[in-house]
């Protein structure tokens, strides 16, 4: 009851300050309550003459609410599926720059979590560059082998777990009220939602795991030839702290600074989308915060990645799907798109796989036929959505934020090419995938591998033997049938068949 009377003040506050910032005066009437218009009509009314434009209004609400809430807007420009494409793309105007700490806390931070004074870890320790919700990076320079070089150091902010515990807990009473009253919305998994929120924000409270996702990408990337991401320094990162290669290349934002350098900018939008692919496709692990400000074109013209706090996995299956989606828009076999659906178990099998087909094709005759700059992967998506929701397909968070982050990609591919064709650039990477997967080499090779868990699932079987002779003998024999030694090698045959039989199965579904 005290928890539920402190999450009700908390968000009190929270409309009070969305009441000042102009949000409420956003919401239709005719989609109101009639018991509601009143006070509705009362909210707008005290809110800030200047309020703005509906994004302005949105964002500048979430920033002064604070860290927790930038971010949980943040996520939700992820996952427009809940808040529609529309507001998705006014919360990717939320910039994520807060005041910065003071230098004295992130250098006794950073001395506390590496036990040396910063004398010792770094030559110089510069003022932040940078400060967002969850940290600040300061440019420092470090020393190794008589050799200075610079680093980008990434601190946590102090006492910023403690914050987001509290707001987040307070979102999540929301979300359960919203799950257990409005049943349209069960679909959307609100609760479950926060809790993806919340996982992802716990870990990028945990430096270390950034430091491990760099790694990660580094060693799957370690052959493409235009893509890049930082080096990690180990022995200066800790929970609260993260050192790595500083970056010396030209943010893609930086439109003028791109063409200064003479970088191709239409061959940089190409890697931007198929290194994406890339990584979703081959290694099942991707950066799923690819937008302007955390890439750069370096002196060569590759790309390099920085800031990998939001990262995603596919697993095989969910890979093999993507790809067959993405190949199917491209070469219009509604069909099988349908197919793969309903075999991923995304639609459920009370609709018919034709009604679905026939709702893709509305879908994706719409952007065949017109030019590379009218084809628009966020139409696609919003389209989608709609379709989605009409044949009651549950929210695959994994999915949703695989498709927000190609409209992502998209649009920073755009933002250089503005004739940028995204199907044209993904097909090879698709067909290429395909082939190599699910076409004669791909079998044979995933066939090998079944074959390996097959054989290591037969090793076992001597151990086997030996515990099911074992558990024999230490049965009483007066409860078995005195049928002789044929019933007792039956059984023990029995339980060995069993016991093979599921790691057989264990094997060919791993």
């Amino acid at each position: 009851m005290l928890r539920a009377l402190a999450h009700l003040l908390h968000l009190g506050f929270v409309g009070f300050v969305l009441m000042r910032e102009g949000v409420f005066a956003l919401i239709p009437p005719a989609k109101t309550p009639v018991a509601l218009r009143p006070p509705l009509w009362l909210l707008a009314r005290l809110s800030r003459r200047d309020a703005g434009d509906r994004g302005t209004r949105i964002v500048a609400a979430l920033t002064r609410l604070g860290p927790s809430y930038v971010k949980l807007g943040q996520f939700l420009a992820t996952r427009p599926d809940l808040v529609g494409m529309a507001l998705a793309r006014d919360l990717e105007a939320l910039q994520d720059r807060m005041p910065p700490f003071a230098q004295a806390e992130a250098e006794a931070s950073i001395v506390a979590a590496l036990g040396k004074p910063m004398d010792a870890l770094y030559k110089s320790f510069g003022p932040p560059v940078a400060a967002a919700s969850i940290a600040q990076v300061h440019q420092a320079e470090i020393v190794e082998d008589g050799v200075t070089r610079q680093v980008a150091v990434k601190v946590l902010r102090p006492g910023i777990e403690a914050i987001f515990s509290r707001d987040i807990k307070a979102q999540a009473f929301v979300a359960g009220l919203i799950e257990r009253f409005v049943p349209s919305a069960r679909r959307l998994k609100p609760v479950e939602v926060i809790k993806t929120l919340e996982r992802s924000v716990m870990l990028e409270m945990d430096l270390r795991f950034e430091a491990a996702a760099l790694s990660e990408m580094a060693e799957n990337s370690a052959g493409d030839a235009d893509f890049t991401v930082p080096k990690v320094d180990w022995e200066r990162t800790a929970r609260p702290c993260l050192t790595m290669d500083w970056v010396d290349g030209i943010k893609l934002s930086d439109i003028a600074g791109l063409d200064a350098a003479r970088i191709d900018k239409v061959r940089l939008a190409r890697i931007a989308l198929q290194s994406f692919l890339l990584h979703a496709l081959r290694d099942g692990f991707f950066h799923a915060d690819m937008h302007q400000g955390n890439l750069f074109a370096s002196r060569e013209g590759g790309l390099i990645a920085v800031d990998f706090g939001i990262t995603a996995r596919l697993k095989p299956k969910e890979r093999r799907f993507l790809a067959e989606i993405l190949l199917g828009f491209i070469t219009r076999n509604y069909q099988r798109i349908a197919e793969v659906h309903f075999e991923a178990g995304y639609v459920p099998e009370t609709h018919a796989v034709e009604d679905f087909a026939q709702a893709l094709r509305a879908v994706g005759e719409k952007i065949h036929g017109r030019n590379a700059a009218e084809i628009s992967m966020a139409q696609l998506l919003g389209l989608l959505f709609e379709i989605t929701a009409l044949f009651d397909m549950e929210t695959r968070t994994e999915l949703v934020l695989l498709q927000k982050t190609m409209v992502v990609v998209e649009g920073v591919a755009r933002s250089l090419d503005p004739q940028f064709d995204m199907w044209h650039t993904a097909e090879p990477v698709i067909r290429h995938w395909i082939e190599r997967n699910l076409g004669p080499i791909g079998q044979i090779e995933r066939a090998g591998r079944e074959a390996e868990r097959f054989l290591e699932a037969a090793s076992r079987l001597p151990a086997l033997i030996k515990h099911a002779e074992h558990v024999l003998a230490k049965l009483d024999a007066p409860a078995l049938p005195k049928a002789g030694p044929p019933f007792a090698i039956t059984l023990s045959l029995g339980v060995i068949a069993l016991s093979l039989f599921v790691l057989m199965i264990k094997s060919f579904t791993h």
